[in-house]
């Protein structure tokens, strides 16, 4: 018994000092027009949901056991890649040990938009692209991605880097040896493979699911996907790269244009999220919504409570974090230049938020008011943080974004560490 106090003692000493040591990032800049003093994540109900995240995240930090499943859901904000980058690399960076052990992707830049800003994708071939923020008849059924590709040309090719952009030494390494590929043949005769140091590679197929699972011999950081087939047509939703190491994974799930609505008309959304089930969402989905003429508070919250219970049914101990809006402007067309008109439509998003974090016993971090409030947006474009557009924020500003997000939770980490060892 006594011993095991010892024991006890060790671990919670141990506990104390790596809590002391977990590094915060220490270059945010000096906005006077900002609130950086309000950047923290509040609970407008409770915290437990929170806290068995933060357990999780004991078991990765502390005992180099399981993995930690994040996804960051949302817009253009998230499409772009650089913010939820900048929050993945923070927090991977808390130990040297680290690794992220899933990375779900789509190859946006195949179907003519913008690719994410962590990996890039180079194709050959003809491809069709849909996306959720777009209602057309020719669209095929969409997933967690929110996009789809379609091909019918037997010549096609994907191919995925993950490193290339990035030096050696950073990010944290993202190899993986295991590929899920997400998509199906409506004819059933196009298959995918994958083109490995001049191997073809089949990959096991479960109908289900829709996918298309490939084990591969060593680990990598590229592979390129081809096709077996007939003639016939393929449409990719998604791709999972995975290695079997514990560690942190961070998904970015995020599609130009896209409201909450969008990703409740994806009817394989749920089945796809088995796949990473995560342990904490981010929902970064609004600012679409917000700049809707017709934009209503009730709405948007009932919509957040579809996309909420399709979420616990995949796993209900999922902790749930609601970024409010970033402060933006409504762009109106005149006869002689673009006229911007402050969207006031920020502010009832902050409160839907708040009140969803209540009902769910969720987290808040209140963007809008860390920006400096209503009208805020135009001090962050002359600061070169955001664009012209008045919505959206240069690479430099979604970063900052990205580094604010990361102390505000490490930052409730670090108590929830405090806290359990006074226990």
């Amino acid at each position: 018994m006594k011993r095991w106090l010892i024991f006890i003692g060790l671990l919670l000493t141990m506990r104390l000092l790596v809590a002391q040591t977990l590094p915060l990032v220490k270059s945010v800049p000096d906005l006077p027009f900002a609130h950086l003093d309000h950047n923290k994540i509040i609970y407008p109900g409770d915290s437990l949901a929170m806290e068995r995240f933060f357990q999780k995240m004991d078991s990765v930090v502390f005992f180099g056991e399981g993995n930690v499943s994040v996804m960051h859901i949302g817009g253009s904000h998230v499409q772009a890649g650089v913010f939820t980058q900048q929050f993945r690399d923070n927090l991977l960076n808390i130990s040297p040990d680290l690794i992220g052990g899933q990375y779900f992707i789509f190859p946006f830049s195949t179907g003519g938009t913008n690719n994410p800003s962590h990996y890039i994708v180079r194709s050959t071939g003809n491809w069709t692209y849909c996306r959720n923020a777009v209602r057309r008849e020719t669209d095929k059924r969409m997933g967690l991605a929110g996009a789809a590709i379609t091909t019918n040309d037997s010549t096609a090719t994907v191919r995925i880097l993950t490193k290339e952009r990035y030096p050696s030494d950073f990010p944290p390494d993202y190899d993986f040896n295991k590929v899920t590929i997400i998509g199906f043949s409506e004819t059933e005769n196009v298959t995918p493979v994958i083109s490995y140091n001049d191997t073809i590679l089949h990959g096991q197929y479960d109908e289900w699911k829709s996918t298309y699972t490939f084990s591969l011999p060593n680990f990598t950081d590229s592979i390129c996907i081809k096709f077996d087939s007939v003639p016939g047509e393929f449409t990719l939703t998604g791709i999972l790269l995975e290695n079997d190491m514990p560690g942190i994974s961070v998904h970015g799930v995020g599609v130009n244009g896209a409201r909450v609505s969008s990703y409740l008309r994806c009817d394989d959304f749920e089945r796809d999220l088995e796949l990473i089930r995560p342990d904490l969402i981010i929902f970064g989905i609004g600012i679409n919504d917000a700049a809707e003429k017709d934009f209503e508070k009730n709405t948007f919250k009932r919509q957040y409570n579809e996309l909420i219970k399709v979420i616990q049914r995949v796993n209900p101990d999922c902790a749930l974090l609601f970024l409010t809006n970033n402060d933006s402007y409504k762009r109106e067309k005149t006869k002689k230049k673009n006229r911007y008109e402050v969207n006031l439509n920020g502010e009832i998003v902050e409160e839907a938020f708040m009140e969803l974090g209540k009902k769910y016993n969720a987290a808040v971090w209140n963007q809008f008011d860390i920006m400096g409030g209503l009208k805020s947006m135009q001090d962050w474009e002359e600061a070169g943080l955001a664009k012209k557009d008045k919505v959206h924020f240069t690479n430099e500003g979604y970063r900052l974004l990205g580094d604010l997000l990361y102390n505000a939770l490490i930052t409730r980490y670090i108590e929830h560490i405090q806290l359990n060892a006074k226990r």
